[in-house]
């Protein structure tokens, strides 16, 4: 008997576990219609790759770069779909900036999937991030054909080095390969648009040293860090971007933002930057005892304005 795709039978176990677990996922059902969280239910993680990540330096959970999908909320659902890509210097993955944001977009109809990606805290540096969130980016838009999505309505969120992360999918991104074995593979890697949360963006005078460490190591190549300093490679071929940042980031400097926005500007790709006075780094959509500015309010903005929201 024919087998399935892999990305097919990664979701078996967990719609399996879904059928007998049917009281619990109630209880929870019942229990978001009385709190504030709209959309507590996650299936997966499904792991990028069937056999070992390539570059894997072993088979421990640090190894295995996952998905963890949030389908939107049933009554608003609208085709879009959000990778997320959790911030944390490239040696840790913030939960507020992965989760946090997975519910906030399922809630608003946006299916969305969070990336755990490797890290230089557990031996790895760069191209294996991008090698990651390329090949999430892929599999994003190969759920969205099977399951009747958009596929040409696929963002990519980052918050800190997640939007460093960012930054270099929307500016190295390539357009697949046709003749590859695997389907996925014969996907594009391009994000259809990029909402960059107090990113780390240069890894020149305004770097994020801890961010710039775990990435490249101790003694990267100048060429290298030119490669990755995002305000340089922005092209016409860029996807719009969302960018917001604050003044007060002690940890990123808000040059960054600026750096990047000033880039897109001059390469013609179409931006909406929001640079707000107050704040610390690490805010997401709030932190106790602050309160986050208004982006999420002008991101739904942004996105009824591309269309990226119907």
């Amino acid at each position: 008997m024919a087998q399935a795709p892999f990305f097919a039978r990664s979701l078996l176990p967990f719609v399996a576990a879904a059928v007998v677990a049917c009281p619990l996922f109630a209880a929870e059902k019942k229990a978001a219609s009385q709190g504030p969280t709209p959309y507590p239910l996650i299936l997966g993680p499904i792991r990028l790759w069937e056999g070992d990540a390539p570059g894997a330096l072993g088979q421990r959970p640090q190894d295995i770069p996952t998905l963890t999908p949030f389908p939107a909320a049933a009554a608003k659902k609208n085709g879009a779909t959000m990778l997320i890509l959790p911030g944390g210097g490239y040696g840790s993955l913030a939960e507020h900036e992965g989760t946090g944001y997975a519910e906030w977009f399922a809630a608003q109809g946006i299916t969305a999937y969070v990336l755990k990606y490797r890290l230089g805290s557990n031996g790895y540096r760069h191209p294996i991030m991008l090698g990651d969130a390329a090949r999430a980016l892929r599999l994003v838009r190969t759920f969205a054909r099977r399951d009747g999505l958009d596929p040409a309505r696929i963002g990519v969120i980052g918050s800190s080095a997640g939007g460093h992360l960012v930054s270099t999918l929307v500016t190295h991104f390539d357009a697949g390969k046709p003749e590859a074995a695997d389907p996925v593979e014969r996907e594009s890697s391009r994000p259809d648009l990029g909402i960059l949360c107090y990113p780390v963006i240069s890894l020149l005078e305004h770097a994020h040293t801890g961010s710039r460490r775990n990435l490249l190591g101790d003694n990267p190549p100048p060429d290298l860090v030119r490669s990755l300093s995002n305000e340089l490679q922005v092209t016409k071929d860029t996807p719009p971007c969302f960018v917001w940042h604050t003044v007060e980031d002690k940890s990123v400097p808000v040059e960054n933002a600026l750096l990047f926005a000033s880039a897109l500007r001059r390469a013609g790709v179409p931006f909406s930057l929001h640079i707000y006075e107050k704040g610390p780094h690490g805010l997401g959509f709030g932190r106790p005892g602050r309160e986050a500015p208004p982006w999420a309010e002008q991101l739904l903005y942004w996105f009824k304005e591309r269309a990226f929201l119907r």
